[in-house]
């Protein structure tokens, strides 16, 4: 029997490298004793999210993948967001609220859109496939997180689903 190597590449897991989601370890997250890195989060932390005011962190899992990743340049999504030059995977769920949501994705005021949909090519672009280590916070319920100047879902997974829902 042959061990399970389908999906590796040089020891760096790429099962889902298209729809891929999470925060990079090195995004800085809003939390009640200000901005911390992602990677310096731990259960029990009080994170400031858009939806609820404060959440409390039940668990963060961490893993490093190779999966495709889109650049949003500073100030891109508007002033200040995001804050500096963002990188984030293909699948991250980033919520738009200027005249991206109604112009392109037909929503009235802001719309939850997957990284990956917003290429323009020029603020916005795709830098192919790169290792990264990509860190999933729990809470209660999904929230809207701010980092790194970005409104970004925590769980992409209940985005999709709320989505399809929608669509059905």
């Amino acid at each position: 029997m042959k061990p399970k190597t389908v999906g590796r590449v040089s020891g760096i897991a790429t099962d889902t490298p298209y729809h891929t989601a999470g925060l990079p370890s090195d995004s800085y997250i809003l939390t009640l004793d200000g901005e911390r890195q992602v990677s310096e989060i731990g259960v029990g932390d009080r994170v400031i999210t858009r939806d609820s005011g404060v959440a409390r962190v039940t668990s963060v899992r961490s893993r490093k993948i190779a999966a495709r990743a889109i650049r949003i340049l500073a100030g891109s999504l508007g002033h200040t967001r995001p804050e500096r030059d963002v990188l984030l995977p293909a699948g991250q769920p980033v919520l738009i609220r200027d005249w991206r949501a109604t112009a392109v994705f037909s929503s009235v005021g802001a719309a939850m859109i997957e990284a990956s949909r917003l290429i323009d090519g020029e603020f916005i672009t795709d830098e192919g496939m790169q290792d990264m280590t990509l860190y999933e916070l729990s809470f209660d319920r999904p929230h809207i997180l701010y980092v790194d100047g970005l409104e970004l879902a925590s769980d992409a997974a209940a985005v999709r689903a709320a989505q399809a829902d929608r669509a059905a």
